[in-house]
């Protein structure tokens, strides 16, 4: 009795890790299913995220079109698909030179993303351009930039390609946005006023193309933190805010986005938001105190203009 009891919880979370492992191995090959034959448009598949999107719907067997700003760096992206997957069940990507800061040349340019298979069954807005600095430091040539970066260039690819779905009746649109699409965090107002509108946007596209049976999801992560970059050690920690913001700057990995975003197909999810319990609950603060979040906002941001000063 004393042997079974020592052996009792070890066997118990042996048990519940099998479980759990057996769940993702199989929510993995519903969602590699879910994608399979089916044509995917990845924007800014360069970047970080992007190759990992590409690398998880491509596993999955989907038809991709990578679209971004270097053609040098796609074709790289090309070769590293090619080599680590089967042939005969996978699809060579399709590349297209994409800036989607250019708003001008993305309606022609979404002409040639649909004569790669006729039709589009999922958009993945993916580009994404920051700043950072106080607001009266950043100018509104940048305001711009970055609203054509984060609102208007998915915005207007979202619309050029929305006919096609809409004639076909069936599709999915992906925005990855942010956080900061929820809250605004201070220094980052040009960054986040392109992530509410984005939000804005996609909100009611959802509601409108319900009727066409076309899923319209949002995936805010809190950051995308680079393969290599660890979160610098703070020395403003002592309050509330600056604990979220140290929080915030840990992020999550590319891979994690990617596999979420490929869940968030699968499941057809309207609204995900990835973030550990403390940004995730100065989201609701903001909702539901919101005079409490401004109060920990405006002291975060004294104490770091005290520390700055002292340094």
């Amino acid at each position: 009795m004393g042997i079974f009891s020592v052996l009792a919880l070890p066997l118990l979370l042996l048990g519940i890790s099998g479980i759990i492992y057996i769940y993702q191995s199989v929510r993995w090959l519903l969602s590699k299913s879910a994608v399979q034959n089916k044509v995917v448009v990845i924007t800014d598949a360069i970047s970080g995220l992007g190759k990992e999107c590409s690398r998880v719907f491509h596993a999955g067997g989907a038809r991709l079109v990578l679209c971004g700003r270097t053609w040098e760096k796609l074709e790289a992206l090309y070769d590293a698909l090619i080599s680590v997957t089967d042939p005969s069940t996978t699809y060579a990507p399709k590349l297209i030179l994409l800036d989607i800061t250019d708003i001008s040349c993305i309606r022609d340019v979404a002409k040639e993303i649909l004569n790669c298979y006729g039709c589009v069954d999922i958009l993945i807005n993916n580009a994404s351009m920051k700043v950072k600095g106080a607001v009266q430091s950043i100018s509104l040539e940048l305001d711009k930039k970055i609203m054509d970066a984060n609102y208007f260039g998915p915005i207007t690819l979202t619309k050029a390609i929305l006919p096609n779905m809409i004639s076909r009746r069936t599709g999915q649109i992906v925005l990855i946005n942010s956080i900061q699409g929820k809250i605004g965090i201070p220094f980052r107002a040009a960054y986040a006023a392109s992530k509410h509108a984005a939000v804005g946007f996609f909100d009611c596209l959802r509601a409108e193309m319900e009727e066409f049976d076309i899923s319209v999801s949002t995936v805010n992560p809190t950051f995308i933190c680079s393969y290599h970059r660890q979160p610098a050690p703070g020395n403003w920690e002592a309050s509330i805010w600056k604990f979220f913001f140290r929080k915030v700057s840990y992020g999550v990995h590319p891979v994690e986005v990617a596999e979420e975003v490929l869940a968030t197909v699968s499941r057809r999810k309207q609204e995900v938001l990835m973030a550990n319990p403390i940004p995730r609950a100065a989201v609701y603060i903001r909702t539901f105190f919101p005079e409490l979040f401004f109060a920990i906002v405006a002291s975060g941001i004294r104490e770091r203009l005290k520390t700055e000063e002292e340094n």
